[in-house]
């Protein structure tokens, strides 16, 4: 509020500076002289960054700005990709020093110069600092092929190095390896006197070139290079990130607190890609420690390891061993088994002993997420799948030596260790990684159609689902419901045999993602049938002491709604296992409406049609939920009705699952081939509609609805009621926008039906409707939309269902007639003259059936009955219209309960 009602030239400035550093930490430092004369100027400071190629680049820089800000905007700038282990260094008299790529503040360092440049008696504008970007660390997996410019920027770095004497060596071959390798860098394989002399000019230092004398070196370099039969600057690279690593490290100084006995308590830890050095100040190594020689690494003050050391960097420390530690046994592909494994009955399983060499198999069969690899034990050869549980995955690239492994071996101590040697007993009612080999249930013993149907064992898909057991990366999680529920859904004895082998698997499992994942099974299963009274006891307890499990009540809650429910037909649905999986349990579908708008709507495993019909009436607002339906579009079928009193998932699977089936007709044994639908809300029977009364229905379903009916020309109607309505209807389209009346003519096929278009020309059609437009002025889109509905629903094929087909019943009827189902009936229909040939009421039709290709109709009773037949593939859509109107007049009359009338119209 303050910067707010500053000056304009310095408030806002102010407010951005003071937004930076809150983002970017507080400084260290007091301002520095360029930063007095940014604010002077409000200007954007510049810096020069040099890079190892010769080249600076200028960069802009403010009071907050940090290394890492830098080392991004630099990688930008020169198009740096593989930005990793390159650093800001700031160099000051004879001293260079890093900066990091992290929070450390730019301009902190800039003002500690400038107070050494000031204690000396000196102005600090003219402090002698320099900023360069450098390679710091290597990762241990570095790539030099991955980025061209990383690599040129290290290559060059690596030899001005050299020439500097900053890379030191006890070896004068290592000098002439990389002179000879810049050789073939720079010219080629071609020999040259002149062309050796200016490489070992550029690459050896000058102390040593006196003391070699150059014309030895010429002659080494030389011979070296007629050896060398490749080299790229990504072998130089490489030489060198072999040679030094000490040379790309980060240091940090650390005092021991305890661990084995060292010299020194007071020492360097120099942490690089190939490990862990602890040296004195006089760079003499302590100890060396490979990576896979950590076991692990804390930054906690009471953690507990080997070392414990107390450095003001801990933290960074910690964060960057733990970072090489991951990447590595990411990039690992050896284990070392922690536990015997015997698993030979078990061809999927792999065996091995403790302490075995396992070799991981990196080809994405099995999931590690969930707790599976496959690997080769190299003492036996044998390849099969490995619970992640029992074994250690090294930190390493390359096979480790016999000293690690031993190093590694683990303790009694081991908890997983502890955890195997109970294994062997296994107890009947708790988890365990061993398929059993029967129903737990003793009426199912025996049973051996059920066994068959039951799924459960050989392995049970409830391990496999859980993580207890590898299942390949290819299957889908809805094959493992459809075989764990499938089955139960359709046979009741095998509903309890479900709920006992998940409470089973979830009880004493010592895996925090195995009983996750056992938690979504049973709140899918609790969406689907309850237990048999002799068990639901027993499951409630078993969900009412688990009151910390995030899914425990929500299950308790759907155990008990499910108890005065009837069990679902079919097992869960992809959306379901979707939306547990992502630790969702709340469920929204889409919903679409006949105006082309959709709408999510909350719904359960347990809601019905009906249920949701209400729901979605009740969100629109719609005065009643009366007569509308929701519908599902398939490629196969248009708009296919769903059954009010069917569950909403239940409808979903019947219609567009495509099951596999299994020899023995076992329906539930692969994932289902799930065609793509839509589900539709819109109006179904058009009773009760006066246009003008519900705003909502009329706009969101009976305008959208009845538009391309009355396009398709199925109404018989007046010129005048044409040209009344295509004004209204070109409202629709332009509202207020005359300048689209050049339009109409290209227009005509949404404004006027398409039998009838050419009852005008195109020129006359636009001249009466632009008549129509301008009597109809002042009104809103919505109200022209209005209007529409209001000009046809005194037709008496307002609202009808209209169904073309082929028939022979009737010698009188044309072969090809249109049937149209309304609230008062079944109409045949002259579709050429549009003449109404005859229309039967509700209570003449005695009977109806379809199929594929027919419907058929019996008119009066069975004796004296006129039957029709005609050829239509909508015959089930004819067949649910009227029996859904039929049925709404049964429901009106029960209502009721007339004493001498009849519900049906007359």
């Amino acid at each position: 509020i303050f910067l707010g009602r500053g000056p304009s030239s310095y408030g806002p400035y102010c407010a951005e500076r003071l937004r930076r550093i809150v983002a970017n930490g507080e400084r260290g430092e007091p301002p520095c002289w360029i930063e007095l004369q940014a604010v002077k100027t409000k200007k954007t400071t510049q810096v020069s960054v040099a890079l190892m190629d010769g080249l600076s680049v200028s960069l802009p820089v403010d009071s907050a700005c940090t290394s890492a800000e830098v080392c991004q905007a630099l990688a930008k700038k020169v198009n740096l990709k593989d930005i990793y282990g390159f650093s800001l260094y700031i160099g000051f008299c004879e001293k260079v020093w890093s900066l990091g790529s992290g929070g450390r503040h730019v301009m902190d360092a800039i003002s500690q110069c400038e107070q050494e440049v000031r204690r000396k008696g000196e102005e600090e504008q003219h402090a002698p600092w320099r900023l360069y970007f450098r390679k710091e660390l290597f990762t241990p997996w570095h790539d030099s092929s991955i980025d061209a410019v990383s690599t040129d920027l290290i290559y060059r770095q690596v030899i001005r190095g050299l020439k500097s004497g900053e890379y030191h060596s006890e070896k004068e071959d290592d000098f002439v390896q990389l002179a000879a390798m810049y050789y073939y860098v720079t010219f080629g394989s071609a020999i040259s006197g002149e062309n050796a002399k200016k490489v070992v000019e550029e690459c050896i230092t000058t102390e040593l070139i006196e003391t070699k004398s150059q014309g030895k070196l010429i002659q080494l370099v030389n011979a070296a290079h007629t050896q060398v039969n490749y080299s790229v600057k990504g072998d130089v690279v490489d030489y060198a990130r072999q040679k030094w690593p000490m040379y790309f490290s980060k240091f940090y100084e650390v005092t021991q607190m305890s661990g084995p006995p060292l010299p020194k308590s007071n020492f360097i830890v120099a942490i690089n890609w190939n490990g862990i050095s602890f040296q004195d100040e006089k760079e003499k190594k302590l100890i060396e420690l490979s990576y896979p020689e950590v076991t692990g690494v804390n930054k906690s003050r009471y953690g507990q390891g080997q070392f414990l050391l107390q450095s003001v960097d801990a933290g960074e420390m910690a964060d960057l061993i733990q970072w090489y530690l991951e990447g590595l046994k990411e990039r690992s592909v050896y284990a070392v088994a922690l536990q015997d494994v015997n698993k030979q009955d078990d061809p999927t399983l792999l065996s091995y002993k403790r302490g075995d060499v396992l070799v991981i198999v990196k080809d994405g069969e099995y999931s590690p997420a969930r707790g599976w690899i496959k690997g080769t034990n190299e003492r036996t050869g044998n390849t099969g799948a490995i619970s992640t549980d029992t074994v250690l995955v090294l930190p390493t690239l390359e096979k480790p030596s016999d000293t690690t492994l031993v190093r590694r071996q683990p303790g009694k101590e081991g908890g997983r260790g502890a955890q195997a040697r109970g294994a062997g007993r296994e107890k009947l009612w708790a988890a365990s990684k061993e398929p059993i080999k029967q129903p737990l249930l003793k009426s199912l013993v025996g049973n051996t159609d059920l066994i068959f149907l039951l799924s459960l064992t050989f392995p049970s898909p409830i391990l496999k689902y859980m993580g207890d057991y590898p299942i390949k990366q290819v299957r889908q999680p809805i094959e493992l419901t459809d075989q764990i529920f499938g089955p139960a859904t359709q046979h009741v004895p095998l509903q309890d045999e479900v709920y006992c082998q998940i409470m089973r698997q979830m009880t004493s499992n010592s895996s925090r993602m195995s009983v996750d994942y056992g938690w979504q099974l049973m709140w899918l299963c609790t969406g689907l049938f309850s237990p048999s009274q002799s068990l639901l006891r027993y499951t409630q307890r078993f969900l009412e002491s688990r009151p910390r499990e995030p899914l425990a009540a929500d299950c308790l809650q759907r155990l008990q709604m499910l108890l005065s429910m009837e069990p679902r037909k079919l097992p869960p649905h992809q959306v379901e296992v979707d939306a547990i999986q992502q630790n969702s349990n709340q469920i929204f579908h889409k919903i679409h409406f006949p105006n082309d708008s959709t709408e999510l709507f909350e719904v359960t495993s347990t809601t019905r049609i009906r249920d949701l019909v209400r729901n979605i009436a009740y969100k629109l607002i719609l005065a009643s939920a009366d007569g509308y339906g929701l519908f599902m579009k398939t490629p196969n079928k248009v708009n296919f009705n769903l059954e009010d009193q069917n569950y909403f998932f239940d409808s979903l699977r019947q219609t567009t699952d495509q099951p596999k089936k299994t020899k023995k007709g076992h329906c539930f044994s692969g994932a289902p081939a799930t065609m793509p639908y839509l589900v539709i809300f819109m109006r179904k029977l058009w009773f009760n509609v006066t246009p003008g009364r519900d705003l909502t229905a009329d706009l969101t379903f009976h305008f959208p609805q009845e538009l391309p009916k009355y396009l398709r020309g199925y109404h018989k109607c007046t010129k005048e009621e044409m040209i009344s309505l295509a004004g209204l209807l070109f409202r629709v389209k332009v509202d207020t926008d005359k300048s689209q009346f050049v339009m109409i003519p290209r227009m005509l096929k949404e404004l006027v039906p398409a039998d009838e278009m050419k009852t005008m020309s195109p020129e006359d059609w636009k001249k009466h409707i632009i008549s129509s437009y301008n009597k109809q002025a002042g009104i809103t889109l919505d109200e022209a939309k209005v209007a529409f509905l209001k000009g046809i629903c005194h037709w008496p094929t307002f609202g009808c269902a209209f169904f073309e087909v082929k028939q022979t019943s009737e010698p009188s009827y044309p072969s090809i007639v249109q049937i149209a189902i309304s609230k008062q009936g079944v109409s045949f229909i002259d579709p050429k003259t549009k003449e109404l040939l005859v229309m039967h009421l509700f209570n003449r039709i005695t009977n109806w059936s379809s199929g594929s290709t027919y419907f058929h109709m019996t008119i009066g009773n069975l004796v004296k009955g006129n039957s029709f037949l005609c050829e239509t593939s909508l015959g089930y859509k004819m067949d649910d219209l009227l029996s859904s109107y039929v049925n709404m007049y049964e429901m009106q009359r029960q209502s009721v309960r007339p004493r001498n009338n009849s519900m049906f119209p007359t």
